[in-house]
């Protein structure tokens, strides 16, 4: 039990909540308190004697963070692409390896400048298309959800970034709110099969982002199928490390250009580009 409300005895108390439940336990009292003071890790060195305000608040943090519950939907923040997003449940909280999803959609078109319009399944949090628009700055952008949850979550971060304009938020399943010509559909649908068991923080998120039918991959095979009947030009996926060659059978004897996987940090096969 700390003994006031100075830093040092208030990180000695939220680490002893956090010490039997959490890994890493010291390091993520810090990470709350940093959080909560909206304060660098610095100052949190060189202030050890100030006094923290509104403790309440912090110790209701910690308590949610002791059950596991993601820290990112706790303080409603998430760090992407060098960028800070506001998150909450209705929304996936995004993965570093999602980055690399940009990264290859931005490689492969040859004009930054170009009018053309994309199309997003499953906007979640909105990350994927704002970073898209902000490369792209003549680009339009349709991005769809099932949820209104997510929706709601990708409006806000789209009203941060002023991209109001060129980001048009549309609820509905895949591609069925969409009746314009796509130049560039990208996707990180649902992938996980139903009866995979999942650690237990990931309970916390949106399940309907997460399982992608019986066998995982069935999402994504309905994306391709449209992509190839409305002759998109490019479609940029991600999906499970382990579907490349269920999605390479399922492409046989269909007519593209070319088909093009990529890799995550780990060296896991976690996506892929469609050329029709």
């Amino acid at each position: 039990m700390r003994s006031s409300n100075l830093v040092k005895d208030v990180l000695k108390e939220i680490t002893t909540t956090l010490n039997p439940h959490i890994p890493r336990a010291s390091r993520e009292a810090q990470l709350l308190l940093m959080a909560h003071l909206q304060k660098d890790e610095l100052w949190l060195i060189t202030n050890q004697n100030t006094q923290v305000q509104e403790i309440e608040k912090l110790l209701e943090w910690t308590a949610r963070r002791a059950k596991n519950e993601p820290f990112e939907y706790i303080t409603n923040s998430v760090s992407f692409y060098s960028e800070e997003f506001y998150i909450d449940e209705g929304a996936l909280i995004p993965r570093p390896e999602t980055e690399i999803l940009i990264d290859e959609v931005i490689k492969r078109v040859e004009n930054k400048n170009a009018v053309m319009t994309f199309v997003e399944v499953g906007v979640g949090s909105g990350i994927i298309s704002i970073m898209l628009a902000l490369h792209f700055k003549n680009a339009k952008f349709i991005a769809v959800d099932i949820s209104l949850k997510a929706i709601e979550v990708a409006k806000r971060n789209i009203v941060k970034f002023g991209l109001q304009d060129r980001i048009e938020l549309r609820l509905g399943s895949l591609l069925e709110p969409i009746s314009e010509e796509i130049d560039y559909l990208v996707s990180n649908p649902p992938y996980i099969a139903d009866d995979e068991s999942l650690e237990s923080n990931l309970a916390y998120e949106p399940q309907n982002a997460l399982f992608g039918g019986t066998i995982g991959d069935e999402i994504i095979n309905e994306l391709l199928d449209e992509v190839l009947k409305r002759n998109i030009n490019f479609f940029t996926c991600e999906m499970g490390y382990d579907q490349k060659g269920k999605i390479t059978k399922y492409l046989e004897n269909k007519n593209y250009k070319d088909l093009e996987f990529y890799k995550d940090l780990s060296d896991f096969d976690r996506g892929f580009t469609l050329r029709t």
